[in-house]
């Protein structure tokens, strides 16, 4: 099932059901996308992938949740921003533009008073991040507009659909949050108010940008948190946007205090698929297109997945920064699984403290290399990146890096 076309509800039709998950690239400069973008997703399409979703491209300065974070509010680098649509377009792949903005999840290195639907501080980040304040509702108002516009501008820029980040513990899943979300007016409270901010940014988007553009969401399937948003709470999310027409919804879970997103851990199912049990789940509510994405690496865990019918897509991520030709590879017969190992320095207090942010950097590092023309270095020396995202960007680099 691989390698059959999916069209999804709005008549777009992707070639394949490989589905390239986000990554945070941070192959920004000054905030504006770049020729290393450029080059890396046209060497992701032209390894074969059906669908490519960017990393974080962020709707607002204030929303930056690392440091070469692309920020797109305007035309400015229009010319770049179609360059980077059409190479992810090459070879008959679909390139989706992540949209996002961090909340509270900024360092202080990029935001000294990051915002949030309340102030509540994150536990754990202090010293890398600063407790927020809450917006004001007009603040809210202004960045449903913000992630409008951010859409209408990646339509125009050529790119095939836009998904909302409402996962991973940024802006949106912060609304979504109980915890995260403390207010009494009508963004908070019930699940009903706290999913208006979500409601609000898709509905907005899908009212200014054409039928053929797919707009589609990233949510958690919980938070994993106490007291945050659980799993129940997120299957009436799902219901009430396939109700609306969301064209595709793709599952995560996790965020910074509590970050599923970056475990390797064995899932209760599958090792290789994180959320195949809430996929399941939220098959009985909703019939819209579902992506699981954590853990898929053989061939035959992808298969199954997609015959199991819980899901309509394969997200993998990491793989990619690794083996760019990976579908093409299957395709051809002579793909060999690949081995996403820990990276370590070897130093256990260091690794604990470390670890997980690491393996982000060591990953985006990959990424730069494909970037730049050149091949993944499986053996790059956790060393070598750990010296150099200090040597750049001090300690706050070892709280950036979250796709």
């Amino acid at each position: 099932m691989l390698f059959q076309p999916f069209t999804f509800p709005n008549g777009v039709t992707a070639k394949n059901r490989f589905f390239k998950s986000a990554m945070e690239e941070q192959l920004a400069h000054n905030d504006q996308p770049t020729q290393n973008l450029v080059k890396l997703y046209h060497t992701w399409a032209k390894g074969g992938a059906g669908v490519l979703v960017t990393g974080n491209v962020m709707v607002a300065e204030n929303g930056k949740g690392s440091i070469n974070d692309v920020v797109l509010h305007d035309e400015r680098s229009m010319a770049v921003l179609k360059s980077w649509a059409e190479a992810g377009k090459q070879n008959q792949s679909l390139i989706i533009m992540q949209i996002n903005h961090a909340g509270k999840q900024s360092p202080k290195a990029v935001n000294a008073t990051p915002v949030a639907p309340s102030d509540v501080p994150l536990v754990g980040m202090d010293g890398f991040i600063n407790p927020p304040r809450a917006l004001g509702g007009q603040e809210i108002e202004e960045l449903v507009q913000a992630f409008v516009r951010t859409a209408q501008l990646a339509e125009q820029a050529g790119f095939s659909g836009v998904q909302i980040h409402a996962a991973h513990g940024y802006l949106i899943s912060q609304f979504l949050s109980p915890h995260h979300n403390r207010r009494d007016d009508e963004w908070g409270g019930s699940l009903g108010n706290r999913m208006n901010f979500l409601l609000k940014i898709y509905q907005g988007i899908r009212e200014n940008v054409g039928r053929d553009f797919l707009v589609g969401v990233k949510l958690n399937s919980a938070d994993f948190q106490k007291g945050g948003f659980d799993e129940d709470e997120s299957i009436r999310v799902v219901q009430k946007l396939s109700e609306l027409g969301i064209d595709f919804i793709e599952i995560s879970g996790g965020n910074y205090e509590s970050p599923q997103m970056l475990s390797e851990k064995s899932s209760t199912r599958r090792r290789e698929a994180f959320f195949i049990d809430y996929a399941e789940k939220a098959r009985k509510v909703s019939r819209v297109p579902l992506i699981i994405t954590g853990g898929f690496r053989s061939e035959q865990a992808m298969n199954e997945a997609l015959q199991s019918a819980h899901l309509d897509m394969v997200g993998v991520a990491r793989p990619f920064a690794l083996m760019p030709d990976l579908p093409n590879r299957i395709q051809n017969g002579n793909y060999q699984t690949v081995q996403t190992e820990r990276i370590q320095t070897g130093f256990r207090l260091l690794d604990n403290k470390v670890g997980a942010v690491l393996e982000m950097d060591w990953y985006m590092a990959q990424m730069a290399l494909i970037g730049q023309g050149k091949s993944p270095n499986p053996k790059l020396s956790a060393w070598k990146v750990l010296l150099k995202t200090l040597w750049q960007n001090g300690k706050a680099g070892l709280s950036t890096g979250r796709s």
